[in-house]
């Protein structure tokens, strides 16, 4: 298994993204993203989505030189419309605007419209944070879990994320997870591995909760605590979907099929200026610190968080990555 530099991961996907159709500047945003789900571990968010993004690149699901259009509807809006290309590049249009907004009204609502897949939302409030906002994020995707009692599928895994600015360019606390119980690349990861899932994860396609990863691929996945997470998972649908103006997930097709219908989802951010209402967001912050920190063993979501600089990729995913450096065959 080859040890690869985080720094060779993102030149090698900006190099094959860009072999497969997507203009420099958009190669290198989307390129950005993969390279950081690298470093903090993020597997399925990374190289192993690249093969995905390439082929619709090549099929034209994904439009890889188009411009984004970022308007602000409202003082307190910023929408920027992807127009059926990568959520990276427009969320990156938008970045600037968003935080300047945010410091003249306090706050703000960064909605991202008809985008490809955002993979990971955490990559995006992250980077408002470090520009010293707090920020929380929904996005939705292609059908995936049933509400609690059905077996049909009705919503993605529509995934939440907040990131916490530190308030010295860096992130306090920092949480990225769908409101599935489960992200649904672990199920198509167990069955190619051959191995049997947790129950609680899925049903099959009656209803009945299984461990087999090819009846859950046939049935749907379950929300993470039953009622509690559907209804996250619920609130996730009608921001990224409703309030941009983007598809429900319902109308989304599975999102690593190489051609087809453009993705057309949204994400929605609320992006908070900590110091709006008054100066003691880092006191109230400090006494969570103190109160989790004197517990051995426990710790805030993302306050361990390290990025690597090197990492080992399977030989036959750095073979893929290769191959596609060289173009469409």
């Amino acid at each position: 298994m080859p040890v690869i530099s985080v720094a060779e991961i993102e030149s090698a996907s900006r190099k094959a993204l860009k072999v497969y159709g997507a203009s420099e500047w958009i190669a290198a945003s989307v390129a950005r993203a993969v390279a950081d789900a690298e470093a903090y571990g993020n597997v399925i968010c990374g190289l192993y989505y690249l093969e995905s993004y390439c082929l619709q690149l090549a099929s034209g699901r994904v439009n890889g030189t188009v411009m984004p259009e970022v308007t602000a509807p409202r003082p307190g809006s910023i929408l920027s419309d992807a127009k059926f290309g990568f959520a990276q590049s427009a969320f990156q249009m938008a970045l600037p605007q968003a935080v300047a907004a945010a410091k003249t009204n306090g706050t703000v609502s960064l909605a991202i419209a008809h985008a490809h897949t955002c993979t990971s939302l955490g990559f995006f409030t992250a980077q408002l944070a470090v520009e010293g906002m707090l920020a929380i994020g929904f996005t939705n995707a292609s059908p995936v879990v049933a509400p609690p009692g059905g077996n049909q599928k009705v919503i993605g895994t529509n995934p939440i994320a907040m990131s916490v600015p530190d308030g010295q360019g860096g992130i306090s606390m920092h949480f990225d997870f769908s409101t599935s119980a489960v992200a649904l690349g672990k199920i198509t990861m167990a069955k190619a591995a051959g191995n049997d899932i947790p129950i609680g994860w899925a049903v099959d396609k009656d209803g009945a909760p299984t461990t087999d990863p090819t009846a859950a691929l046939g049935g749907a996945l379950v929300s993470s605590g039953g009622y509690k997470g559907w209804g996250f998972g619920l609130m996730a649908e009608l921001l990224a979907a409703g309030i941009t103006g983007s598809v429900n997930s319902l109308d989304v097709g599975a999102l690593k099929l190489p051609d087809g219908a453009p993705h057309g989802l949204g994400q929605f951010y609320f992006v908070v200026d900590p110091s709006t209402h008054h100066h003691g967001f880092a006191t109230r912050f400090e006494r969570l610190v103190e109160a989790v920190s004197v517990q051995e063993g426990a710790r805030l979501p993302g306050s361990n968080r390290k990025a690597l600089t090197e990492i080992n990729v399977p030989d036959a995913l750095w073979a893929a990555v290769s191959g596609l450096i060289k173009g469409p065959v």
